[in-house]
């Protein structure tokens, strides 16, 4: 199971109150105030973690709550403080806050009310980086601290400050240098394998890809890119249709479109695909849209592929296209080279 949104709801501890106490010992029956500090209240931080593919790990357990600190105590003794929850996402996770303080308002602004509001406050694309979600709250302290000359005996304390919480909102967004695009069967997946040491699932039949998946083409001198398959694309994509807005989020990174179209046409007329899956992009995301693109004539090895690769070329004089096969190999070392010069970059061993 490919999860890359969630809803949680995350709550921090508030922290512990401080103690109004005073010493009373044997031989001491009027010591001076010795009320402790109440303990800081733990917080929920998100951590970005590089084993971590998708957000499934929120699906079962869609929360995270830190423990309050605790009160201070006698004799001048710090309150213990609360434990932090630490939850794990992968690179390219977006963080919304939304509107509603719990779950339930959540629920009830999407299905009777106005709809929810979201903001997004954090974008966590570095490796071990850490956002702090809710703030855990102060410990408040004890009466020990408010004597002074001219009052010896103090009852004064503070209250621990309240913690922050409320419902958040995940979104994946794969980090990769290029996406592949195109209809469902366009030959995606093995063109993946082909370029990269990623290994998609393959088979003759449309939506064989259900997630996304990323695969890191290696190149000589210790240059390198990552490329994203999305799982094909059907017209009205751009309306959500066929989970449309589940797979195009994940190319919104990438800085290269590969457009891959099946020349053979057997299926779908490749003039036609490419002109509808432009269209889909452009409607879409016109950011996007506007990204360098390549295109990619895959299954060359058909009978009738050259002729509509040279009819495809008449169409589209000016777009560069990159003539493959990605069942028997053909024109792959071609297609990497380009990669390598577009997007390629070099990183330490």
């Amino acid at each position: 199971m490919f999860v890359d949104n969630i809803r949680i709801f995350a709550k921090a501890g508030k922290g512990g109150n401080g103690l109004a106490s005073f010493r009373r010992e044997k031989f001491v029956p009027k010591g001076g105030p010795d009320g402790g500090d109440g303990g800081d209240g733990g917080s929920v931080i998100l951590e970005v973690d590089p084993h971590t593919n998708d957000l499934r790990a929120f699906f079962y357990d869609p929360k995270l709550i830190a423990t309050d600190g605790v009160p201070g105590g006698h004799v001048r003794r710090h309150g213990k403080d609360g434990k932090t929850v630490v939850g794990k996402v992968p690179p390219g996770t977006i963080v919304y806050r939304s509107n509603a303080e719990t779950m339930q308002e959540a629920t009830w602004l999407e299905r009777e009310g106005e709809g929810i509001e979201l903001e997004q406050i954090a974008d966590l694309t570095e490796l071990g980086e850490r956002f702090v979600l809710c703030q855990g709250g102060e410990g408040g302290r004890g009466n020990w601290h408010f004597r002074s000359a001219t009052n010896q005996s103090p009852t004064e304390f503070e209250f621990g400050t309240e913690a922050e919480s409320g419902v958040f909102f995940l979104e994946l967004r794969r980090i990769a240098d290029a996406g592949l695009v195109g209809y469902p069967n366009a030959g995606k997946s093995t063109l993946l394998g082909d370029i990269s040491s990623a290994k998609p699932k393959v088979a003759d039949y449309p939506f064989t890809t259900l997630q996304p998946i990323v695969g890191v083409v290696e190149f000589d001198d210790f240059r390198r890119c990552v490329v994203a398959d999305i799982p094909g694309i059907i017209e009205g994509a751009h309306r959500n249709r066929g989970l449309g807005h589940e797979f195009l989020r994940h190319i919104m990174r990438c800085k290269l479109l590969i457009f891959v179209v099946d020349m053979s046409g057997l299926e779908r007329d490749p003039i036609e695909d490419l002109q509808q899956l432009r269209t889909e992009i452009k409607l879409y995301s016109e950011e996007l849209a506007q990204r360098p693109w390549l295109i990619v004539a895959n299954k060359m090895d058909q009978e009738a592929s050259v002729e509509n690769f040279e009819n495809f070329r008449r169409r589209f004089p000016k777009q560069e296209i990159i003539s493959v096969s990605a069942l028997t190999g053909e024109g792959i070392d071609t297609l990497k080279a380009r990669l390598n010069e577009l997007i390629g970059y070099h990183y330490a061993r």
